[in-house]
């Protein structure tokens, strides 16, 4: 139970991965936003133990090797039962061009290559950590650039480089929680 807490408090605030660790960056600011964050973190969520059920099942044949060219075509129907669970729970949601961003996230895979390689306690709380992790980072990450939007910016730093500014910055708040769980 320990290290389900350890792995879930270290995916979502310690090792974020989309800001801390350069896997999930492909998250756009749009209207969107917060229908990716919650489809990219329920895929987060069901990734991972399936990433480690699979590398149970070819680590004994010999075949570990074939993890990654099983898990991204995992990810397929995956990401389509997470925008269908989506759409059950909050119709509401626009889902148009959501299914290429969670079938490009690097996030996922970065969470199932991250799995493959701990116990299924630790790959649960990643993949549950790591959700809420996704989430939390995109909806902040939508509430600072609606900040800055409303803010006077010079224009050379308007569009991109506030964004990265505000994602670096970001990054850099999240890593105050780095001495708080040993990952």
């Amino acid at each position: 139970m320990t290290d389900f807490i350890l792995a879930l408090l270290g995916a979502a605030l310690v090792n974020n991965l989309i800001l801390v660790l350069p896997l999930g960056t492909d998250a756009l600011r749009q209207p969107r936003s917060r229908s990716l964050a919650l489809a990219g973190g329920l895929l987060l969520a069901l990734a991972t133990p399936l990433a480690w059920a699979l590398d149970r099942l070819l680590a004994p044949l010999g075949l570990g090797y074939l993890g990654i060219a099983l898990f991204i075509p995992a990810l397929l129907p995956l990401a389509w039962a997470s925008l269908a669970l989506l759409a059950r729970v909050a119709p509401r949601l626009p889902r148009d061009g959501l299914l290429p961003l969670l079938l490009g996230n690097g996030a996922a895979l970065g969470a199932m290559l991250l799995a493959a390689a701990g116990d299924f306690t630790s790959a649960l709380g990643l993949g549950i950590g790591g959700g809420i992790g996704f989430w939390v980072a995109l909806r902040l990450f939508d509430d600072l650039l609606q900040r800055v939007e409303a803010a006077d910016v010079p224009a050379p730093f308007r569009g991109l480089p506030v964004m990265l500014v505000c994602a670096g910055l970001m990054g850099v708040a999240l890593l105050g929680f780095n001495g708080m769980v040993a990952a």
